[in-house]
């Protein structure tokens, strides 16, 4: 595996260069150094919105939390001119974001964790983009080399479930495996943004499962087109939280892991991404329109079920977590 790989140029990327789109750290290279630090996820103590239900009834609440599993200020119940939903709350604008910021600061209206069903931190975004092939270790175990372009494809909102729901295994696959992701926030809208002025269209980030039902993705199945294999019922938990850009130090420097009843499949770092965020939310900047509460999630470690020996994929009864480096954890059982 070389240690550098040199961002070829097409027209299209010409055309995004001069529109101020770069390579991926800032020289021709698109790949990042590994990080040499020991595993270890830390639970920081950041602002992390949630979306929530009161175990009693009633409807979505929108909050926040200041550690992971950590009481929740009820901002909904606090102000109910905040819309309830995060997507809506950040399409209103930075005034409205900035309110819910003081109501946390003032501690108010704070309802115990054992009082509340959280739900996916983002339901109903216009986008959910999805970058394949950005990890190096993961490109070395499928035996592919890393892509000298992003390769894109998407999920759709419907595949969406909270940080602790089930994933429901589908009648058409019996290969249907794990993909742990940092997943982008949007936080409002962006278009033909350069590379060095990413950082304010990021709201902040959350922990995501690409699951991914395998045979329809290899063999030549629906054409070789990922969208069926990605896009089937509960095919995107999504949680516990969105922690804010700025509580993040590296985000290109994140340990990120998962497991299958308690036993490690993945473990990698950030810091392996082939494209990195900022070049990946330009890139699309220039392609499209980002909104507020797109989701992008940014590829895949190595540690893929289809890659054990031998393959291994999500059975009846299995528990998947899920886990990133000052973001969270998420836990969903297979049903």
């Amino acid at each position: 595996m070389p240690s550098k790989i040199v961002f070829v140029l097409s027209s299209a990327s010409k055309l995004f260069a001069r529109s101020g789109v770069y390579s991926t750290n800032g020289s021709n290279s698109l790949i990042s150094s590994s990080s040499t630090r020991k595993f270890s996820v830390t639970a920081r103590n950041n602002m992390h919105f949630v979306q929530f239900q009161l175990k009693s009834g009633g409807p979505q609440h929108l909050g926040a939390q200041l550690e992971p599993n950590g009481d929740i200020f009820d901002i909904s119940a606090v102000d109910s001119s905040i819309p309830n939903s995060l997507v809506e709350c950040l399409a209103t604008g930075d005034s409205v974001i900035e309110k819910t910021k003081r109501i946390i600061a003032a501690r108010k209206s704070i309802v115990p964790l054992s009082d509340i069903k959280l739900l996916a931190p983002i339901l109903k975004p216009n986008k959910i983009i999805c970058i394949g092939f950005n990890y190096a270790r993961h490109c070395a175990e499928l035996n592919v080399p890393p892509p000298t372009e992003p390769v894109f494809f998407n999920k759709f909102a419907s595949c969406i479930i909270g940080p602790y729901d089930d994933i429901k295994l589908p009648e058409m696959s019996k290969k249907v495996d794990w993909e742990v992701e940092l997943a982008v926030v949007i936080g409002k809208r962006a278009k033909c943004v350069r590379q060095d002025q990413v950082a304010p269209y990021i709201f902040g980030y959350t922990v995501a499962q690409d699951i991914s039902a395998r045979d329809w993705l290899t063999g030549g199945a629906n054409g070789g087109q990922f969208l069926i294999g990605k896009c089937m019922d509960t095919f995107c938990p999504l949680g516990p939280s969105v922690v804010v850009r700025e509580d993040i130090g590296d985000v290109n420097n994140l340990y990120i892991k998962s497991t299958l009843n308690g036993e490690l499949q993945q473990n990698g770092n950030t810091s392996e991404f082939i494209c990195k965020i900022d070049f990946i939310v330009s890139y699309l900047s220039h392609i499209f329109t980002l909104l507020p509460g797109d989701l992008i999630l940014t590829g895949t470690p190595s540690g893929v079920g289809l890659h054990k020996n031998p393959p291994r994929f999500l059975q009846h009864n299995d528990v998947l977590e899920s886990e990133i480096e000052g973001i969270g954890k998420i836990r969903n059982r297979v049903v």
